[in-house]
Formats: structure tokens, sequence, C-alpha cells
């Protein structure tokens, strides 16, 4: 089957576009925003790529179309699938009609650490010889490949709560039916298309409700908000972690090390690269997720030990003159303020230089500006890229005074932050996008 992809270069989509060709199908795909790691990995791979969505594309005469989330009424090529009456499904449903039925799914949900925490879980049943298959939002650096397509009869995915597609407004988790499901955090977010925290938790809610009896629910205990979704209903056993009657994570030492416990009661140790309480967390929910598949935890914590993460996920790009640039994909403010977080447990005392491109929905809209001050208050510097917002960042990051620095244009920008940045400094760079290729820029004007 001739399966052609609306949105191929999203970390969602181009995982199916992988999968599909795994499958067997021939696969082709378009996209109007086309960066790496994604357009790179669907490159090598043999994913033939068109730029745009020129309604043209029909002559292509797949026999299927597979829409992604970020098409909407009024793209020209999806209003020409629909005037000619052509097949079309979303991506959500496409994966769970022919990939994932028959199978034991393991969903990531949350709204911060999907895509780290899928990876390690996928990355402890890899280590315990389980080859599964798995969907990440993002490129796990030591599989190389944000989707693989395997005969085991496990997969793991990391369950998004964002809506599916233009004709499906249920969040794509409620097609997965997971078997064992990890519940990581809630939270606020995706103000483009929910009201209000209770109109996630809703969705949450209809997760739950299609977990089998004999599945897993691995539940943050230290959030209210998952307490309330599974207080409306949950047929299902729930381990809680980061709570202490629950599982725990310790304190890490310099070299990354950490035990864990459940109730107080010390079960292992293990050792995680990457930095912050929060990945502790993660690594505990994907501990406890892969013994529900049948990996002993001594097993699972020596797998974490060789976890090395995920790309665009604290992510060294390069060093110049001894100042370290990173790549990051936080954008809300719990997670930048994570994320500063675990980089300073690292580097101690020397400089962060934050460099944020306020580029989700949610951010453009500024519904989360009022709390970008407190996120960001633990970086020595402070630089914003403020083109094409609705609201003055200027004024939001006031209360941050001369620390703190928002810019038009790209190219005044980089020059600030090289100019600003000395001996020992480190540049960490905040974006769910592209950034205009800023890392890159960065380095050169660096070593200029």
């Amino acid at each position: 089957m001739h399966i052609h992809i609306l949105g191929v270069c999203g970390t969602f989509m181009g995982g199916i576009a992988l999968l599909a060709r795994a499958a067997g199908h021939q696969v082709t795909g378009c996209d109007a925003n086309v960066y790496p790691p994604m357009s790179t990995q669907l490159e090598e791979q043999g994913i033939a790529l068109t730029n745009g969505y020129d309604a043209g594309q029909i002559a292509l005469d797949p026999d299927l179309f597979v829409v992604g989330n970020a098409i909407s009424r009024g793209n020209p090529l999806l209003e020409e699938i629909l005037d000619r009456n052509l097949p079309y499904v979303s991506g959500p449903q496409w994966l769970a009609e022919n990939i994932l039925q028959g199978r034991w799914v393991l969903g990531v949900a949350g709204t911060h650490g999907k895509t780290t925490t899928t990876a390690m879980l996928a990355w402890i049943l890899e280590e315990a010889g389980l080859n599964p298959s798995f969907l990440v939002g993002g490129v796990p650096q030591g599989f190389g490949v944000s989707a693989r397509l395997t005969d085991s009869p496990f997969f793991v995915i990391e369950a998004d709560e964002y809506d599916t597609a233009f004709c499906d407004k249920r969040s794509k988790f409620i097609h997965y039916r997971p078997r064992t499901a990890i519940l990581n955090n809630l939270e606020f977010d995706h103000a483009d298309i929910f009201a209000d925290l209770a109109a996630i938790e809703t969705q949450f809610h209809h997760l739950v409700r299609t977990l089998p009896r004999n599945g897993l629910v691995v539940a943050n205990g230290g959030e209210a908000s998952l307490d309330r979704v599974l207080k409306r209903g949950c047929w299902t056993p729930v381990e809680r972690f980061n709570i202490g009657d629950g599982w725990q994570a310790g304190e890490a030492d310099a070299s990354g090390a950490f035990k864990v416990s459940r109730g107080g009661t010390p079960i292992g140790q293990t050792k995680l690269d990457l930095p912050g309480a929060h990945n502790r967390a993660n690594a505990v929910a994907a501990l406890l997720a892969a013994r529900h598949a049948g990996v002993p935890l001594d097993v699972g914590l020596r797998a974490i030990t060789t976890f090395r993460g995920v790309k665009r996920r604290l992510e060294v790009r390069g060093t110049v003159r001894g100042v370290t640039v990173y790549d990051d994909f936080a954008h809300h403010p719990t997670a930048i303020a994570a994320t500063i977080e675990g980089l300073r447990s690292r580097i101690g005392k020397s400089r962060i230089l934050a460099v944020l491109e306020p580029r989700s929905n949610t951010m453009k809209l500024g519904t989360m500006k009022a709390a970008l001050p407190g996120s960001l208050a633990d970086a020595e510097r402070i630089f914003c890229y403020a083109a094409n917002l609705g609201w003055d960042a200027a004024e939001a990051l006031a209360p941050m005074g001369e620390r703190a620095l928002t810019f038009d244009k790209l190219d005044a920008l980089v020059e600030a932050v090289a100019a600003a940045a000395r001996d020992g400094d480190h540049v960490l760079v905040m974006s769910n996008g592209g950034f205009g290729g800023i890392h890159g820029k960065l380095l050169t004007a660096l070593a200029g």
C-alpha cells in the first residue's frame, strides 16, 4: 500500500512513517517545516519528502492519506482530499488499527517528561532482551531512530494528550488502549485546545477507562491532579511513585548514583547520566512499567546505567572557547525550571545563559507568561526571542531586571549571547522548534 503522510516531519508523524515503511508500505510525505533531527532521520530511511502542501500532490495517487494533527481546514492538500472524497485517516487511528492491534502497549502520558521516560522504558526492555517496538517523540541516543517495528509483543509509545486530527478532537492516547500506563504528571498546557486543567483531566480519565483489569497504572503520587483523575474511576491496579509511602528515587551523588526505595525501604541502586530530580523520578516510573512487562527490578536498575538520553533533551551541541551550548525541548515554565535545575546540579556555580523561544501554541497565547520569571530565576542571564508573539515579552520578563533581554531579530540575539558569554559559561537554548538553526549560529559566533 502507498501511504502519503501530511505533516510527516512532526516527531509523531515521522515515527508513523518509519513504522509504516517497516511494515512493508510505500511511504511518502509532505511538510512545511522541515528541520533536524526528524528530516535527517526520514531521509536516511529513504522516505521521499515534498516541501509544502500543494494540492498537486494528489497526482501521487496514494492508496491512503494519513493526516497529522498539525493539518487544519484550509490546507490546500487536505481540501483537495475532502473535495475528491479520497480515503484518509488520522495518524493515531492508523497506528491503532495497523500496528498496535494485539500487542502489549506500554503508554507514557503526562504534561512533562514523556519523551525521556518513553525512551528510558524502551531501553530497559531492550536491555532485558525483549526487543520492543516503540514510537518516541524524539530520537533516543541509544537507538538512533524515533520509531522501530519488531516482532516483539511489546510496544512502547509516548501517549500524548494533544488532539488527534482536524476530524477527531479526542486526545491521541485514547486510540492506543495500553495495558501498562505511566501517568507522569498533569498540569495545564495546550491552551489552544483545552479551556482549563479540568478539561485535560477528563481526557486522562477517558484514558484510564480503557485500561484492562490485568493492566497497571504507574502514577505520580505527588500530583493532586492525577489523584482526581483516578478517583473518577479506575478498574486497574495502581503503583505510585514520587511519594513517601510509594516508590521513590533518592538524592544523586556526584557520579549520578541514587537509591530506589519503596515505603522508605531501600530496594536497589542505579546510576543515571541525566541530571535532575525529575529524571530520577522518570527512571523509577520506567522501572515499574518494565517490571509489569516482566523485567526484574535488578535488570532494570542495570539498564538505567547505560541509558544515554534523547536528542534535544539537554543535548550538548558543542563547546567553543570554553562555552558549552545545549539544545533542549523545554517550552512550558515547569519544564524550563526543571531543565535549568538539572543543568545547575551538573555544573555547580558556573553561569547559565538561558536562550528561550516561546514557540508553543500555549506560550504564543501568553497563557504562561506570568510564570516565566520564576521558571528562569536560576539562570544568570536570559535572552528571549520575542518575534511573532501576541504579548509583550519585555514586560513579562521585567521582574528580572537587567538580567533579561528580548529580541525581535535572531541575528541580534545571537550576537548578544556571543558577546555576553565567557569561558566556563553554559548556554542553554530552549525551544520546541528548530529556532532558526540558532545552535550552529551561536557556535559560529562564539568561534569568531
